[in-house]
């Protein structure tokens, strides 16, 4: 039988800044990715969302990203590998004190914004997070972009990897997202969105804008938590992907 795993970004706002709906649609994901406090989020709001995630049954992960919270870590900063190592662990270790007082297990990590971005594309900076994570503990699990530079230094260092895919992003005929700087970045009909999971996960292929089919492998489905209508989405994806015998479980479960 055929499975994916759905994950969310969450635990995002900070100070008296409130994003997303965090309970409700963790009744719908499998796996949640919680700002570490360089892009969004801190110390009470990842504290408060880990102790959801763990109420709701759903795997937790680190989303560390670039020290940008004006920008919300989506504007690319020129860092160095090893600035990109060092922000990693630290963001990675600020998740696993709280994660370690609850006596609860990290499942992940995974980059966020232009971080993400930017080691999809460069192999000095995606081989300096896959190290970050393997030094912090070989069996966390490396989300990235499926077949990105990410995910080829994970893979190359012996560290689990994820491919990951999104439900409301057009792709390029070169496996890469459509920069949210152009046009039709975003897909906003929910019926398109939930089509090209189901392609996705169920033929490996993707047809990108340039009407080209492109291959490629769905282990995690993004649903972004901080959408107009995250919650109804997240809740029909998991309806529709169960209706097609698909079955949806986290990266590490069963």
């Amino acid at each position: 039988m055929l499975r994916v795993d759905l994950n969310c970004d969450l635990g995002e706002s900070f100070g008296r800044y409130r994003l997303g709906e965090q309970e409700e649609i963790l009744k719908y994901v499998t796996s949640v990715n919680i700002a570490c406090g360089f892009h969004a989020g801190d110390p009470t709001v990842m504290r408060e969302t880990i102790q959801l995630a763990i109420k709701n049954g759903v795997k937790i992960g680190a989303h560390p990203g670039l020290p940008d919270l004006n920008g919300f870590g989506r504007r690319e900063m020129n860092i160095t590998a090893q600035e990109a190592y060092d922000m990693v662990v630290y963001q990675v270790g600020a998740l696993q004190g709280f994660l370690t007082i609850f006596d609860e297990t990290m499942q992940h990590v995974k980059p966020h914004g232009a971080l993400y971005k930017m080691a999809a594309e460069n192999p000095e900076l995606a081989e300096a997070i896959a190290q970050a994570v393997y030094d912090i503990s070989p069996r966390l699990v490396l989300f990235g972009l499926a077949g990105s530079e990410l995910t080829k230094a994970a893979e190359k260092i012996g560290l689990p990897a994820a491919h990951e895919v999104f439900a409301d992003r057009t792709y390029q005929q070169d496996g890469t997202l459509t920069s949210r700087k152009m046009p039709n970045a975003l897909i906003t009909d929910r019926e398109q969105s939930v089509q090209q999971v189901v392609k996705m996960v169920k033929e490996g292929r993707v047809l990108a804008l340039q009407q080209i089919e492109v291959p490629l492998q769905a282990d995690t489905v993004c649903i972004h938590g901080d959408g107009e209508h995250a919650v109804e989405f997240a809740k029909y994806i998991q309806a529709i992907l169960t209706e097609q015998q698909i079955a949806v479980r986290a990266i590490r479960e069963g």
